[in-house]
This record gives C-alpha cells, sequence and structure tokens, in this order.
C-alpha cells in the first residue's frame, strides 16, 4: 500500500513539474520508483522525547487530554428517521411481548400455590368490571405491541428473501407497518 501510494506521488509530481513532455503511452512500469522506497530508507526519523513517569501521573495526563478529545454523536443531534425509529420499537415491543408471557405464564403456573385466581373466569370477570375507557386503554396497550411486532416481522421476512431493500422502499414499508399497525390494534381494541 505504501508503495503504491509513493509510486502514485511520484508520477503526480513527474506529471506537474514535466506537464509538457509527459506522454500520456508512459508506462508504469518506466517510471523510477521514489528513492526511499528503491533503498529502503526511510525520508523522515523523529525521535521521540520519553521520560518516566509514576502511574498514577501518566493516569492524570490520560484523563487531562481525554477533556479535549471530542465528543461522540448521540442521537439528540441526528433528526428522527422512520427506519431506526421502527427498529427500535420492534426491539422494545419485542421485550414487552415476551416478558409479559413469561411473568403471566410463571404466574399463572404457580397460582395454585399462592392461592391466586388467575382462571379465565376470574380474570374475565375482573376485567369486565373495569370501565370501558380502562377496558380500551389495556386492550391497546396489548394489541398494539403484538400487532406492530407481527406487521414488521412481514417486513423482515421480506427483507431476508431480498426484496425491497432500498432506501425508498424501506421507508414505505415502514409507514405502512405502521398504518397497519395502528389500525389493527384499533380493530383488535375495539372487539
Amino acid at each position: 500500500m505504501l508503495r503504491q501510494r509513493a509510486v502514485q506521488q511520484s508520477i503526480r509530481r513527474l506529471a506537474a513539474a514535466n506537464l509538457s513532455t509527459f506522454n500520456k503511452t508512459t508506462s508504469l512500469a518506466q517510471l523510477a520508483p521514489p528513492v526511499a522506497i528503491a533503498t529502503g530508507r526511510h525520508t523522515q526519523i523523529r525521535q521521540a522525547a520519553t521520560q518516566p513517569t509514576s502511574p498514577s501521573d501518566a493516569y492524570s495526563i490520560l484523563a487531562s487530554q481525554r477533556l479535549h478529545r471530542p465528543v461522540s454523536p448521540h442521537l439528540k443531534i441526528y433528526r428522527p428517521q422512520i427506519t431506526w425509529l421502527l427498529s427500535g420499537l420492534n426491539r422494545i415491543t419485542g421485550s414487552i411481548l415476551s416478558g409479559g408471557f413469561y411473568i403471566f405464564g410463571a404466574a399463572y403456573l404457580v397460582s395454585p400455590l399462592f392461592g391466586w385466581h388467575l382462571d379465565t373466569a376470574t380474570l374475565a370477570a375482573g376485567f369486565a368490571s373495569w370501565p370501558l375507557a380502562a377496558q380500551l386503554a389495556a386492550k391497546m396497550a396489548v394489541a398494539f405491541p403484538f400487532t406492530f411486532h407481527g406487521w414488521n416481522g412481514i417486513r423482515h421476512l421480506i427483507w431476508d428473501v431480498g426484496a425491497a431493500l432500498n432506501n425508498q422502499q424501506v421507508i414505505r414499508t415502514g409507514w405502512v407497518v405502521v398504518g397497519l399497525t395502528v389500525v389493527s390494534s384499533l380493530a383488535l381494541a375495539l372487539l
């Protein structure tokens, strides 16, 4: 890599110096490599001045150098895009769904040991006693992550077969997933 770069720089210098005499039919093999590469010598050698330091001094020097380093950009400086919003939401809904199923499944299994009544009739009677707004909110809280994760999973399966992978199609399918999620979660909540 270094040799190629040195040869390119030599060609550029030669072309700039003798633009009128440089023939475009001259091959790279006819050009001599730079003297530093041909002889194996380095063109510039810098001696580093060092001094012994204790580990605590070395750490304080490092800490002071870190204060002058640039900070890596964070999410707050970027304009939100549908692609990374849906990617994060897909992971969040997956965690909510799997965590909810595991917690409820474990509670259902141990409920007889603790005297909890988690059978279907008790849950249905308790849910029916809630106000209508609370029922709708609870249904939406369950339906939204379920439908979003399902529709976005279908979107990922489409990507897995190699379809709809350019930027415009990814953005369009993202908005389609959002629309289908809203419609289907409302439909499930209103049942």
